[in-house]
């Protein structure tokens, strides 16, 4: 083959991959693209957009403490022989929690009974002499002067055995202020003092506090006190009890205002017997002055960036991305207040993902078709 006939053979082969033949027609697409899925909505995924009423008063800060608490200290000086409980110990009225060392008063009391005991016998002395010398003087045996000194030395000896009495129980109460006992049934919430500790006179020994008689001692601003009366209800949260929610009463309200912070305190009582069993713990709520009716939208149905907030609407099978202007929060059941954006009846996803698209197709899912038996599943046997 000659040179010229292999240049021609080459020419042909390059046009003929350059497509130098007709044109292919393109590929029919056969399915939709991930994006172009419809989104599948069950009728518990989405919440209606509806009017509740909205409670509104002054908000309420504080702590949760027990009404009935006692710190027993000491009311003797001596040094600390037995703590008998610890703390979270349940103890009833009149238990022993400490005990204090006692040898001295009880020597005290010991010497006081006995001069109680000799005053008492000087007593009946002088009172028989001074009888004798009233029977001797009616008979004139006795002078006046003699019944008269009779008398002074028995008002004496009566004197010293009152003053030896008043010794005698004051050593007695001594004795017995040497053993700290319970005031009330209730649990010992902090102990203060260890065996071998010297006990002045004051000193904290332990706290005491019925977990039954737990109230909610906040503060309210001054500038709001004016709406917040007797009975009125507050729904609050306390800190470690997550989002449950405790409701209760303004029992007392404070008549002065705190002269540092200006604020008043307000004590709520709880309702029903649902109430925390721990003292001391940080608590915020609001007082419900009053109410007006909102239309409101779940905390969970909320998209929010930043001061940034929508929604995702389902309109005639598409989700539509609804920015919305968010009020204030509702403190009893944490539903937003809606100022626009929205109307009542609108339907919004309850618990939207992050990978929606605003006008992305959905649609009811449908439950799946119950599986027919397998034949011959229910028959029985007749015979072999």
């Amino acid at each position: 083959m000659t040179r010229h006939a292999i240049l021609v053979l080459a020419l042909a082969s390059v046009l003929a991959a350059c497509g130098g033949g007709k044109p292919d027609k393109p590929a029919k697409a056969t399915g939709a693209t991930p994006s172009e899925q419809p989104l599948l909505i069950a009728a518990e995924d989405l919440v209606t957009v509806q009017s509740n009423a909205l409670a509104f008063g002054p908000s309420i800060t504080g702590t949760v403490q027990p009404e009935r608490r006692a710190d027993l200290r000491a009311e003797v000086s001596a040094v600390v022989v037995q703590v008998l409980k610890e703390n979270g110990d349940p103890v009833k009225r009149g238990d022993v929690l400490v005990r204090l060392d006692d040898t001295a008063i009880r020597d005290s009391l010991a010497s006081a009974d006995e001069a109680t005991r000799a005053a008492n016998q000087a007593f009946d002395q002088a009172q028989r002499q001074l009888q004798r010398l009233q029977t001797l003087r009616a008979s004139g045996m006795a002078s006046a002067q003699q019944l008269e000194d009779a008398e002074i030395r028995r008002n004496s000896a009566q004197s010293d055995l009152a003053a030896a009495k008043t010794r005698s129980a004051q050593a007695a109460q001594q004795l017995q202020r040497t053993l700290a006992r319970a005031p009330f049934d209730g649990i010992v919430s902090e102990r203060k003092v260890s065996a071998g500790d010297t006990a002045q006179v004051g000193k904290e020994l332990l706290k005491v506090i019925d977990p039954a008689s737990m109230r909610f001692e906040g503060l309210v601003s001054a500038d709001r006190i004016g709406d917040v009366k007797v009975g009125q209800a507050v729904s609050f949260r306390v800190n470690g009890y997550g989002e449950q929610e405790f409701l209760g009463k303004v029992m007392r309200i404070n008549p002065a205002a705190n002269a540092t912070t200006r604020q008043v305190e307000v004590q709520v009582s709880f309702s029903g017997d649902k109430q925390p069993g721990l003292s001391g713990l940080y608590a915020e709520g609001r007082i419900e002055s009053g109410s007006v009716s909102a239309l409101m939208i779940a905390a969970s149905a909320l998209v929010r960036d930043g001061d940034k907030a929508w929604a995702w609407r389902v309109v005639d099978g598409k989700l539509l991305k609804q920015a919305l202007v968010i009020g204030e929060r509702d403190p009893r059941r944490g539903d937003f207040v809606v100022k626009s954006g929205l109307t009542a009846g609108d339907k919004v996803l309850r618990s939207p993902g992050s990978n929606l698209k605003d006008g992305q197709r959905a649609q009811a899912a449908t439950p799946a078709p119950a599986q027919p038996a397998a034949p011959g599943a229910s028959a029985t046997r007749t015979g072999s």
